[in-house]
């Protein structure tokens, strides 16, 4: 299927700050992957030493005017290379060429089994993702919440490394299909239900990253879904980035919920998802992809034109990456902007034709035939 919201048990991952997230597909790999091991590092004498990580793939983003040539041969290295030893000289590097105003490296999990370095820039006059401050308040959560938040962590990472990773978005948050995690979810309505007020203090207010984090999740849970659209839509300009993938989390499951219960009357605003794509980060982008195809599942001409004025052009650049898996949202909606069925969509995908697709999404939607 290309729309994994038409299965209500859909296969999207909670934000970790675990290392099990760099073993998962499409998860963001650790920073040492750009760290290679010292020259006077001893080798162990009882076995060959472990070479450092090469990189499958090379992609990028962000760039209108620059060209990726151009890019490539300021990063002085290539697919098959070792990744660099410092991700910060890179960035510090590329962000000497005219026209750009800064950078990211962003080292993910798989193509072919395959590393993929995703770089980014912003361009000079391009678009923006604004983030604020990082807030300075010393509140934090009770301690039965982080707790209980630290447990759904771990036993999700055991789930994570068994392969049991589905879960069921269908009441407006997740359930996990482990049972184990499910569990500790179960009691997150509660918490939510009795400490609202909490939650959204240290959402707002913690100076704390983890907490935040642990705060944009758990609220996500609380059983009146319209008492906590705001919250999640606030969280997504968060400066650390673990609060703000979170909040798109909760932000699907409220997309699902809605379409099976629009008697609810469960408004979700997607202004912010929309300029996600703009993001300098990968992940930031790649969440709101999957979250605006759960946006789009139903037809929304609102919605679809917001993507047209504001991110066809991202839209068209993340529809052409190499690596397939994630490729396939932006695609979805590059089709879905062109007005195409889902089976249309389907099957240009399946014949590997990207273009007529983009081709058909850049036409002037006043002049554009209808495709019915």
């Amino acid at each position: 299927m290309i729309s994994p919201a038409r299965i209500l048990t859909v296969m999207t991952l909670p934000v970790m700050t675990l290392p099990v997230m760099a073993l998962l597909a499409a998860t963001l790999l650790s920073p040492s992957a750009f760290a290679q091991a010292p020259a006077s590092a001893p080798a162990p004498s009882t076995a060959s030493p472990v070479p450092p990580p090469s990189i499958g793939v090379i992609d990028f983003f962000g760039l209108n005017k620059i060209q990726p040539d151009r890019i490539r041969r300021i990063l002085g290295f290539q697919e098959g290379d070792p990744f660099p030893r410092s991700k910060a000289d890179v960035e510090d590097h590329l962000n000497t060429l005219a026209g750009i105003v800064e950078s990211h490296l962003e080292a993910v999990c798989c193509d072919a089994g395959r590393p993929v370095l995703y770089v980014g820039v912003e361009e000079r006059g391009a678009p923006h993702f604004d983030l604020r401050d990082e807030p300075e308040g010393e509140m934090v959560l009770p301690a039965e919440m982080t707790a209980a938040y630290r447990d759904f962590l771990a036993t999700f990472e055991d789930a994570a490394r068994r392969g049991v990773t589905a879960e069921d978005l269908t009441h407006g948050h997740s359930l996990m299909a482990d049972p184990a995690t499910r569990e500790i979810q179960q009691r997150f309505p509660a918490m939510a239900k009795d400490r609202l007020s909490e939650l959204r203090d240290v959402l707002r207010n913690a100076a704390d990253d983890d907490q935040r984090a642990a705060a944009a999740y758990i609220i996500a849970y609380a059983p009146d879904k319209r008492d906590i659209a705001d919250d999640l839509q606030f969280a997504l300009r968060d400066a650390d980035p673990a609060v703000r993938a979170n909040a798109v989390q909760g932000l699907m499951a409220l997309g699902v919920y809605a379409r099976l219960h629009p008697e609810d009357g469960l408004k979700l605003e997607s202004t912010w998802l929309v300029e996600m794509l703009h993001s300098l980060s990968w992940s930031d982008r790649d969440h709101a992809l999957k979250a605006l195809q759960i946006f789009t599942d139903s037809p929304d001409a609102q919605l679809l034109g917001q993507l047209r004025e504001r991110a066809l052009p991202a839209l068209i650049e993340m529809s052409r990456w190499k690596t397939l898996q994630h490729a396939l949202p932006a695609f979805v909606l590059t089709g879905r902007i062109a007005g195409w069925s889902e089976q249309q969509i389907e099957d240009a995908w399946t014949r590997g034709d990207r273009e007529s697709v983009i081709a058909a999404a850049l036409r002037d939607p006043s002049k554009k035939k209808s495709r019915q």
